[in-house]
Parts: structure tokens; sequence; C-alpha cells
């Protein structure tokens, strides 16, 4: 019963990394955005609105990570000065929020990446293959840079991500 579940296994892998290898091997030629023009402009106008909210998020969790202490904050005098445990208390929400903070920082990019996707005029092109995203994954991730197959495989590390450099920029 084992061997049958491992063989099983087995066939899947190796069809998943032939249908990576052969993602990988698509020619990678310059195409333009398949989406329509007012189609472009609400991924736009999505993604400036995510991105005027993370930065209203950002600032008021840098504030918060970086500001006053437990005992500063709540106006506690009877807390004990400096003690351990809130000190350590202090620490732990400090450390994770500055953490919450470079996570929003990441998505940012990714967000100022995509608006220079739809500049460039290849937004809705995965940077893996050179094939459209679909309509359903961009409405869910408008920052999204690869199809969905391109995106899994990268999860499962069978391919490494694909490079912006892979849909050429020369005229097409």
């Amino acid at each position: 019963m084992a061997a049958k579940s491992r063989s099983s296994k087995a066939k899947s892998r190796k069809k998943t990394v032939k249908k990576a290898k052969a993602l990988k091997a698509r020619p990678r030629l310059r195409k333009k955005s398949p989406l329509t023009k007012p189609r472009l402009k609400e991924f736009r106008q999505m993604l400036l609105e995510k991105r005027r909210s993370l930065i209203g998020d950002m600032a008021g969790m840098q504030n918060e990570a970086l500001g006053t202490s437990r005992q500063e904050g709540t106006g506690d005098l009877s807390l004990v000065p400096d003690h351990p445990a809130n000190i350590a208390s202090d620490n732990y929400e400090q450390e994770f929020m500055l953490g919450l903070l470079e996570n929003e920082r990441a998505l940012l990019e990714e967000i100022n990446e995509a608006l220079k996707r739809i500049d460039d005029g290849i937004y809705g092109i995965c940077l893996g293959t050179g094939e459209r995203i679909g309509l359903a994954r961009l409405r869910a991730r408008p920052w999204a840079k690869y199809c969905i197959e391109y995106a899994r495989m990268v999860e499962k590390g069978l391919v490494r991500p694909g490079r912006e450099d892979l849909v050429d920029q020369g005229e097409g």
C-alpha cells in the first residue's frame, strides 16, 4: 500500500517538475498588457488606494513601535520602573510592531512595482513565464507579479522567482 502511495507521489512530482521546465522554456517575448485602458485605470486606482492605506497604517505602527513605553503610555506610575517583566513585554511589542512594519514596507514595494508595470505597459503579464495573469488573481492581489501556476511552483521551490528582466524590454 505504501509503495503505491510513494509511486503516485513520485509520478505527481515528475509531472510538476516537467510542467515547471515547460514553463521556464517558454519564450519570454515583450508583451503588451492584456488589459484594456479602463481596466488598467481600475487597477491603478485599487493600487493607489491600497498604497495610501498602507502608508497611513505604517505611520501609526511606526509611532507605536518607536513611541512611548508601557509606563509612559498609560500614565500608570504605580508600575515598577524598569521591572524586567515590563521591559521584556515592551521589547516584545516593539519587535512585533517592527516586524509588521517590515511586512508592510515589502507590500508597499510590491505595490510600487505593480504601478511601474502599469506605466511600462506590462501589467498583467507573469514575470516568470511571460503569460497572462488571470483577472481573478489580479482582483485578489493587484500587485501580483506571477500567474497562479508559476507562484505555486515558486512556493514549492520548483522554480526560483522570475526576474523583471525576463520580459524583454525591446521592440515587440
